[in-house]
C-alpha cells in the first residue's frame, strides 16, 4: 500500500465521540475491507502504565471481531523493551497492527523495523522518534515534564541498574494535574497508585530505527495533553506522513478516559489492511 504523504487532521465533533467518564466504548461499524478482519491489534501501554491502560479499546475491538492482544512493555529501557515486543510479534502469524501509546510510541518506532508483518502503526498520544532521537527530547515545549526532575518525580534504585539509571515514579500531584486531569479524582488517584515504575534508560536510550518511514502511520492526538505536548505530536506526525485525529481536550491517558474516540482510530487503520 502507498504510503499517504500528506497529513489530514480531522476533528471529531466532542458529542460524537466523548463517552461519559467510565463508559464503555459504543459498537463501531464493520469495517469495508474483508481482508481488515485477519490482522491482528497489538497494543503497547506507555510509562507509568500496564496493559490495563488499554482495556476499553480491547473491548471495544473484541465485540466487533477484532483479534487483539496488549503487550507488557518492560519500562527498562528503548532496545530491550522495542525486542520484548519484536520477539512477541514473531508468535503471531498474519498481518498487524502495531499501536503505541506515550513512550509506547517509541517502542513500536523500533520494534516494527523490518518486520513485514507490520502494516500499520498508530501512535496514540505518542512519541515517534527519529533515528538519534531520544523520547524525552520529544515533550515539546510546555510540558509537564520539562521542570525541576525532583519535583516531578520519586527516584528509586532498581537491581541490574547500570550507572546512575533509576526507576521513576510520577509524583501524585503530577499524575492529577498533568497526566490523568481528565479522569475522575477517585479513578486517577487510583492509578497513581498503582503506576508502574520506568527507567530513565527508557527516556534517554536514542531510537536505532524510524519504522514510520516506511509503514504507514495514524496518529490520535489529545489536543489536552499535557505531557507530550500537541504542538510536538502535530510535528511528528507531519513528519511521518501520518494521517492524524485531533481529539478536543482529553489528556494524555485519553485511552482510558475516552476509549470509544482512540478505537475508530485503530479501526481506521485496520480498515487499511489489505
Amino acid at each position: 500500500m502507498t504510503r499517504c504523504r500528506a497529513s489530514y487532521v480531522l476533528l471529531l465533533a466532542a458529542a460524537a465521540v466523548v463517552p461519559a467518564p467510565g463508559a464503555t466504548a459504543a459498537r463501531h461499524g464493520s469495517c469495508p475491507s474483508p481482508g481488515a478482519a485477519r490482522a491482528t491489534v497489538v497494543l503497547v501501554h506507555g510509562a507509568w502504565a500496564d496493559t490495563s491502560s488499554w482495556s476499553g479499546e480491547v473491548q471495544a475491538l473484541q465485540r466487533t471481531g477484532h483479534a487483539v492482544r496488549a503487550v507488557a512493555n518492560p519500562l527498562r529501557g528503548l532496545a530491550g523493551d522495542a525486542q520484548t515486543v519484536r520477539d512477541f510479534l514473531r508468535t503471531l502469524s498474519g498481518p498487524v497492527v502495531l499501536v503505541g501509546h506515550s513512550y509506547g510510541g517509541s517502542v513500536i518506532t523500533n520494534a516494527a523495523a523490518g518486520d513485514p508483518n507490520v502494516r500499520a502503526l498508530v501512535y496514540v498520544s505518542a512519541a515517534a522518534p527519529d533515528v538519534g532521537e531520544t523520547t524525552g527530547q520529544l515533550s515539546g515545549s510546555g510540558s509537564a515534564l520539562g521542570g525541576d526532575p525532583a519535583t516531578l518525580y520519586d527516584r528509586s534504585s532498581y537491581p541490574g541498574a547500570s550507572g546512575d539509571a533509576a526507576d521513576l515514579y510520577l509524583k501524585r500531584e503530577v499524575f492529577l494535574r498533568s497526566f490523568a486531569p481528565d479522569l475522575p479524582h477517585e479513578t486517577a488517584d487510583r492509578l497513581w497508585a498503582s503506576q508502574r515504575a520506568a527507567s530513565t534508560v527508557a527516556f534517554t536510550t536514542p531510537s536505532k530505527a524510524a519504522a514510520w518511514r516506511k509503514i504507514p502511520s495514524w496518529y490520535f492526538i489529545a489536543t489536552g495533553d499535557r505531557i507530550i505536548v500537541p504542538a510536538s505530536q502535530r510535528a511528528m506526525a507531519r513528519r511521518a506522513g501520518s494521517k492524524v485525529t485531533e481529539f478536543p481536550g482529553g489528556s494524555h491517558l485519553t485511552l482510558i478516559s475516552h476509549p470509544d474516540a482512540v478505537t475508530r482510530v485503530i479501526e481506521d487503520a485496520l480498515c487499511s489492511v489489505r
